[in-house]
């Protein structure tokens, strides 16, 4: 296991404990009252539609944190593309902490599933175009590590992850510093080296102005029409290429032809829908 990895399992324990603790403030009056302690239990978990399944090991470490004995025995992949009816998984262990621990982490896999089942749909529709899907921070407060995971499970890749990732200079930004030249000056003489500089234009004058100031990304905001495939044009042997705004599985294809270098959309992780899982069939062993 990298660094990266003990980061992010640190952080997921982290999330995944404080939504128990949302859920079972104190105990879980229900099971208690009907099962015995130390009782021990075997469920299903089953797919009702078809999609991509992601989030499988945060499902298994709801079950773990709240009984170490618990044990999940995966019957698809990470990424696995899932019928429905399909048999995903087995969980084992106290009965207990299993009707405890079910609904977040059905929250958590459902959500994420959601996630990799829209993006594995997108990224289906540029296969071949050489353009790269990427998601945005338009994400759950606290759950972007999750949902942007969940992102690249269904086959996007990720945007910046958060404000110390990358420099993004957006009409906001433009605005505090006084135009678009002095933004990308002020950018590039604070920003490490090594860091590219993006910037948000919605027009062709402010592409150009863009361009002549050196940024190395563009983003492309809610162009559309013969205005954005100049301002391709115009970016080619100059500056890489976003396509950004409002941008979702029913229109992404119209980008195709352009050969932008990337899509970003939001609706990855705003708008799509989750994957309907259940845990079934729980009994005494």
């Amino acid at each position: 296991m990298n660094a990266s990895n003990v980061t992010q399992t640190l952080y997921w324990d982290e999330t995944i404990l404080a939504a128990l603790r949302e859920d079972i403030p104190w105990e879980d009056v229900s099971a208690n009252a009907v099962v015995d302690e130390g009782m021990r239990g075997h469920a299903d978990l089953i797919a009702k539609a078809e999609g991509v399944v992601a989030g499988l090991p945060v499902f298994a470490r709801t079950f773990k944190l709240l009984d170490g004995t618990s044990e999940v025995v995966l019957h698809v992949r990470e990424g696995d593309a899932v019928a429905a009816g399909a048999l995903i998984a087995e969980v084992t262990g106290n009965m207990r902490a299993i009707l405890s621990a079910e609904r977040t982490a059905l929250n958590f896999l459902q959500r994420m599933s959601g996630i990799a089942t829209y993006t594995r749909r997108m990224a289906e529709l540029l296969e071949g175009s050489g353009t790269v899907l990427l998601d945005t921070r338009k994400t759950t407060p606290l759950l972007r590590s999750f949902e942007k995971y969940a992102v690249t499970v269904g086959g996007g890749r990720n945007h910046r992850f958060n404000l110390s990732d990358g420099v993004l200079l957006k009409d906001n930004h433009i605005g505090a510093a006084g135009g678009i030249k002095n933004a990308v000056e002020r950018a590039r003489a604070y920003a490490p080296f090594v860091r590219k500089i993006e910037i948000e234009v919605e027009t062709l004058e402010e592409l150009r102005e863009a361009l002549d100031a050196g940024a190395d990304i563009v983003m492309l905001d809610n162009m559309r029409g013969a205005a954005l495939e100049e301002a391709v044009r115009l970016c080619k042997g100059r500056a890489k290429t976003e396509i950004s705004g409002n941008v979702t599985r029913e229109n992404v294809q119209k980008y195709v032809a352009l050969g932008v270098d990337y899509i970003s959309s939001g609706a990855l992780t705003h708008s799509a829908p989750i994957l309907d899982v259940s845990l079934k069939h729980l009994h005494a062993i």
